[in-house]
């Protein structure tokens, strides 16, 4: 009886071991949870203020190039005045009146210089001086159809490649019939906004 006795004393603090260590894993097995659910959300919280800010630079640089226009086609010329040469390409190619042309102003005109050896003139920027004058120099791109010059506004890349995603949908839709155009990195069609997760993700 006595050794049954102390296999039961052994056993009961056994038990009461094991218990305790149960007891102590479960305490620390609840405060890795917590720690963990605590560093969820503060990556979650990290990964939205991320978002938030990229998307906030994001538009300070499109706000930045507001009255930008990028000109691509006009050849170099030896000197090379980039200025001057837009100023010829308003009156030649976009048939804008010279007289109007020469109260036009720019903060800056430039070429942008690439290390691409290819035999196409690279694009010149334009940063006017008045909004009223970049529109109306964009409007008379429609002069330039069926020719080898363009005339676009300038954008980030990031942008750029959202609006080059777009423009097979807007095509699509404008075949449809429907009412279809690209405002920066929005495509709205018949005056709705299109959204679509595994297209246009940066609207979510």
């Amino acid at each position: 009886m006595e050794v049954i006795h102390k296999d039961i004393q052994e056993l009961r603090h056994s038990l009461e071991f094991s218990q305790e260590q149960i007891d102590t894993l479960t305490k620390e097995n609840n405060f890795l949870k917590d720690s963990v659910h605590t560093l969820a959300n503060q990556l979650t919280s990290v990964i939205t203020e991320n978002k938030n800010m990229k998307e906030l630079i994001l538009d300070l640089q499109t706000r930045s190039m507001r009255d930008n226009l990028v000109f691509t086609g006009i050849p170099h010329q030896t000197p090379d005045d980039p200025e001057k040469l837009v100023k010829d390409f308003m009156t030649k190619q976009l048939k804008i009146p010279a007289e109007t042309v020469q109260t036009i102003t720019f903060h800056r005109v430039h070429r942008i210089r690439s290390q691409n050896n290819n035999s196409r003139p690279q694009p010149i920027i334009a940063k006017f001086e008045h909004y009223k004058h970049k529109e109306l120099v964009q409007k008379q791109g429609r002069q330039l159809k069926g020719t080898n010059y363009g005339l676009n506004e300038q954008y980030p890349k990031d942008i750029l490649l959202h609006r080059k995603q777009l423009f097979p949908i807007r095509k699509q839709k404008i075949n449809e019939g429907k009412k279809a155009i690209i405002i920066v990195d929005k495509l709205y069609i018949d005056g709705q906004l299109y959204r679509d997760k595994d297209i246009t993700p940066w609207l979510f």
